[in-house]
């Protein structure tokens, strides 16, 4: 076990995935008027157990990532629903900045703990 893991848990992965999850949605958003651009997205909760099993966090992304299927399909080939991804996109920043809390939490005790306080 590495050492982060010690010290901060779950937490640490689950903030690299998330992050690397974000770029993802954050691209399909930027591409909505691209035609042929299919939208891609990624399992969490599958990325999160590749990485719990001892892959690389891109490994488990790669396992992970999958093309999301359109509710209704667009004329120019794009996959991309505006509602679908700002849904997934505001869902997903607010399992960031929880796990970024808890590993902020975990700083300042650590911080506390060095000083003697």
């Amino acid at each position: 076990m590495m050492a982060s893991e010690k010290l901060f848990g779950l937490h640490a992965t689950a903030l690299q995935l998330r992050s690397q999850r974000m770029m993802m949605l954050a691209s399909n958003i930027a591409n909505a008027a691209t035609p042929n651009y299919k939208a891609r997205d990624i399992d969490f909760a599958k990325a999160f157990d590749l990485a719990q099993q001892g892959g690389s966090t891109a490994h488990a992304v790669e396992g992970a990532m999958s093309y999301r299927v359109p509710v209704q399909a667009s004329l120019d080939g794009n996959t991309v629903e505006m509602a679908t991804e700002q849904t997934a996109y505001a869902e997903n920043a607010l399992a960031y900045r929880s796990s970024l809390s808890f590993l902020s939490g975990r700083i300042n005790t650590l911080t506390r703990a060095i000083k003697g306080e």
